[in-house]
């Protein structure tokens, strides 16, 4: 059978999720399906279209699976490489989108990649969102390779998962299924329909053919490009002018392809089920659904993360260090510090070291318009947590008052922040644990555990990591300005500015 190549579309900010997930650090690089593998929901997502390969199964076993593809933004692609290099055995592919244009162009680059990676074959595409959570993983598995055989049956073909439903859900479309199912378990699709209100999405389940739209399905690399070329020649088009502009590199082993910036730029911003997909049924792309029933959840609020998470006998969902007392059917996620609740119900309470958020469960879907009031006052708070990855670590900013801040840092073995000044501001370095070796201006010293040094304003600079532990250091600011855009990079092995 043809290669089949997995899909991660790893982009959106996850807004609902907030103060957890922040665009800078979004929703699918956290921990939060309460499971005990202590995964990501990203790692989840790729673990989980891997293991369609791995079957007993005589009639499945010829599945050959090529390098995962990984479609996200530029600025998260040092996450992905980190949270990649914990699962070892996936390979994969990066490709980055220089700005978010939505998941049909998303995919369109990834279909131009993964025909240019598979030569003259034409590939079946497993794609999948990486924000997700399936319970039963062995159901899951079964639906996928059933994709995949209606696909290998029919290839001009599409083969979607719909989702078996457990309550009339307003926040998700739905796809009405026909009578018929073919031997490899699939139906006919007669249409599908957006977020309905209550009233008909109760409707929906007592009727019996509608199911969720996961946002996973299974199509062949050049249907997809024709179907798109066919409904949405615009996309199409653009698409194909960003991929010829695009470049390679990439670090450790793994390629960063990049799409033509510009080019990209202007592709019209559509998602994948306006573009396509809901406008295959009765077309020349026949679409098809399997059924699955296995515990999937989408995490699109606090709420879903409470239902997904281990509730005790009060049916509460805690993280972290937290005390509760007469305490019922709440999720309380504490992550810098203790947090208690006492005498409430069906509340929604998460901190983090800068913000605290309190909601009716409920009501949760509504955290994004605290972002978009974060947004409109142009606070730093919706796009970064206190504590901020960076490719060579991370850095987490623990004091500050007027003309001086004071970050604690952590730098990999092995790995160096830029060569870089400041125009504004001196800085301290004092070494906590590890060995530092700081290139001073012209000098270059090496630096333990209790040593320190003075960087004077405007004085080139580096700090970087020799040892085989990680590096931890005080660093103390004083000056003006001390905001990160006073920065100049003069080397940096990350290819930042």
């Amino acid at each position: 059978m043809p290669k089949v190549i997995p899909v991660i579309l790893c982009g959106g900010s996850g807004t609902r999720l907030w103060p957890l997930s922040r665009s800078g650090f979004p929703k699918q690089f956290l921990v939060l399906s309460g499971d005990d593998s202590n995964k990501s929901l990203f790692q989840q997502a790729v673990v989980r279209i891997n293991s369609v390969g791995n079957t007993g199964n005589e009639s499945n076993s010829k599945i050959l699976l090529g390098d995962t593809l990984v479609v996200t933004n530029e600025d998260h692609r040092f996450l992905v490489l980190d949270q990649l290099r914990e699962l070892q055995a996936i390979k994969a592919k990066l490709i980055l989108e220089p700005v978010g244009r939505n998941t049909a162009p998303a995919l369109s680059m990834a279909a131009l990649c993964a025909q240019q990676l598979s030569n003259a074959e034409d590939p079946i595409l497993i794609i999948t969102p990486a924000d997700q959570t399936i319970k039963n993983q062995e159901a899951f598995t079964k639906a996928l390779q059933d994709c995949i055989q209606s696909v290998e049956a029919a290839p001009n073909s599409i083969a979607i998962l719909g989702i078996t439903p457990t309550a009339p859900e307003t926040g998700y479309g739905y796809i009405q299924r026909a009578d018929n199912k073919d031997l490899n378990n699939a139906y006919g699709v007669k249409r599908f329909v957006e977020k309905p209100d209550s009233k008909t999405a109760q409707g929906y389940l007592a009727e019996g053919s509608y199911l969720w739209n996961s946002g996973m399905f299974v199509l062949t690399a050049s249907t997809w490009l024709a179907a798109l070329q066919e409904f949405r020649p615009d996309i199409y088009e653009a698409s194909k002018a960003a991929w010829e502009r695009k470049s390679e590199d990439g670090t450790d082993g793994v390629t960063f392809i990049r799409p033509g910036k510009e080019e990209f730029k202007v592709i019209p911003s559509e998602s994948i089920d306006y573009a396509v997909i809901e406008k295959c049924p009765g077309s020349k792309f026949p679409i098809k659904m399997v059924e699955l029933d296995a515990g999937w959840n989408d995490l699109g609020a606090w709420d879903a993360v409470w239902q997904v998470g281990k509730q005790d006998q009060s049916g509460n969902v805690t993280k972290g260090d937290t005390l509760l007392t007469n305490t019922k059917n709440s999720l309380v996620h504490a992550s810098s510090r203790l947090v208690s609740a006492v005498g409430v119900e069906n509340l929604v309470i998460v901190e983090t070291a800068d913000a605290v958020l309190v909601a009716d469960r409920k009501n949760s879907q509504d955290v994004k318009s605290i972002v978009t009031q974060l947004e409109s006052q142009q606070r730093e708070e919706k796009n970064l947590h206190r504590k901020v990855a960076r490719p060579w670590g991370w850095y987490d900013s623990i004091d500050e008052g007027e003309r001086f801040k004071v970050k604690r840092i952590q730098v990999k073995p092995g790995a160096s922040l830029s060569l870089q000044m400041h125009y504004h501001r001196a800085e301290h370095w004092i070494v906590v644990k590890g060995i530092a070796e700081i290139t001073n201006g012209d000098q270059v010293i090496t630096l333990t555990e209790n040593q320190s040094t003075y960087i004077p304003q405007g004085q080139t600079h580096r700090l970087a990591n020799p040892g085989k532990e990680p590096l931890e250091i005080i660093e103390v600011q004083s000056g003006s300005y001390l905001c990160e855009d006073d920065i100049v990079r003069f080397e940096d092995n990350y290819g930042r500015n």
